[in-house]
């Protein structure tokens, strides 16, 4: 693998020009905390135009990139929220003509942080899980994602962006008899994404934790037939946890409401399942844990999200293989900046 020598807070700590942290809210929250931990200071705070309302953040007026130009000239600037949208990810580019554009890496959720410290303490498994992959796509993902991880280099990133079309119609190729599994289903676009790709299915079993966004799912759905759905989280056994919901698809377990959570080898322990779906908010390696032996017996298409955890990336591709050898993995990062929407897929040879 070839692993950049510095990571992005060495970068930052030996730059002489002012860094700006474009975005407010949680990210950059973070982003300013992990700064802070290595005394590098920041020097202004930045948003859109149409967010800038003389407000401050972190002790500073939040200003727009333009006014920041007219008080510093050049600047370092750092991206602390994350989007999918074209139009504001090449405003993002955009912007990398005029300034260095850096995002620094912090997780959804965990308290792991992408530095060569995180990088050299897991480069066995790091290394492991880069021989699991079973195409060159997928090695060249992985070494990418890993090298913006650690220095925020947007260009690592924007080189292996990919549409879902590629992988749905190459590699998972559903069909249209599919029994599914759809842990997060969120509003019922995944089920939506489903029925796009595979023309139909046979069965749908669905869960969503947050009450507003299951409510929003029962009415997405109420017209489909076999199907059912589940205001449950999914978890490494069947209990009563407390979960934080209200966030979207922010919403994880830790505090607020009580809710049941289950296994999927009780929700299939009957039942086959053919494809499962997993974006469950950095609770995927419990899930994976909770569904051994359907996994086992079932063998089904997985498609799972390995970005809301520092580790996933590397322990949840460790975790299948060690589950079931004869999956062949893929990865896949899907356009977002910063490596959201990275999934690993996986059907058994």
């Amino acid at each position: 693998m070839n692993i950049p020598e510095k990571d992005v807070y060495e970068i930052l700590s030996r730059t002489n020009k002012p860094i700006i942290i474009y975005g407010m809210g949680n990210g950059a929250d973070k982003i300013i905390h992990q700064l802070e931990l290595r005394n590098i200071k920041i020097s202004g705070i930045a948003a859109s135009d149409n967010f800038v309302r003389g407000q401050k953040f972190h002790e500073f007026t939040v200003k727009t990139v333009s006014a920041h130009e007219k008080e510093f000239g050049d600047f370092i600037i750092i991206i602390s929220f994350g989007t999918s949208l074209p139009d504001v990810m090449e405003h993002i580019f955009s912007l990398s003509l005029r300034h260095k554009v850096l995002a620094v890496d912090v997780p959804v959720y965990g308290e792991n942080i992408w530095c060569m410290d995180f990088y050299n303490e897991n480069r066995a498994d790091i290394e492991r899980a880069y021989n699991l992959f079973a195409d060159d796509t997928s090695r060249r993902v992985y070494e990418n994602v890993i090298a913006f991880k650690l220095t925020g280099e947007l260009s690592y990133l924007r080189s292996v962006y990919s549409e879902k079309d590629e992988v749905f119609k190459s590699f998972l190729k559903l069909r249209n008899n599919e029994n599914y599994l759809d842990l997060g289903a969120y509003r019922g676009d995944t089920i939506d994404e489903l029925i796009h790709y595979a023309g139909g299915y046979s069965h749908i079993t669905a869960l969503e934790p947050d009450r507003k966004t299951f409510s929003k799912l029962k009415a997405h759905v109420k017209d489909m037939k076999n199907i059912r759905i589940y205001r449950m989280g999914i978890w490494s056994e069947d209990a009563d946890i407390t979960f934080s919901g209200g966030q979207g698809r922010g919403s994880a377990a830790g505090h607020g409401e009580t809710v049941s959570v289950t296994k999927i080898d009780t929700l299939f322990s009957v039942r086959r399942v053919s494809y499962i779906k997993m974006d469950v908010e950095g609770c995927e390696r419990l899930a994976l844990t909770g569904g051994v032996k359907t996994i086992i017996r079932d063998k089904p298409k997985l498609n799972i999200a390995v970005y809301h955890r520092s580790e996933d990336i590397f322990s949840l591709p460790l975790q299948l293989s060690t589950i079931e050898p004869e999956y062949n993995i893929i990865l896949r990062q899907h356009p977002y900046i910063p490596a959201w929407d990275l999934n690993m897929y996986a059907v058994c040879k």
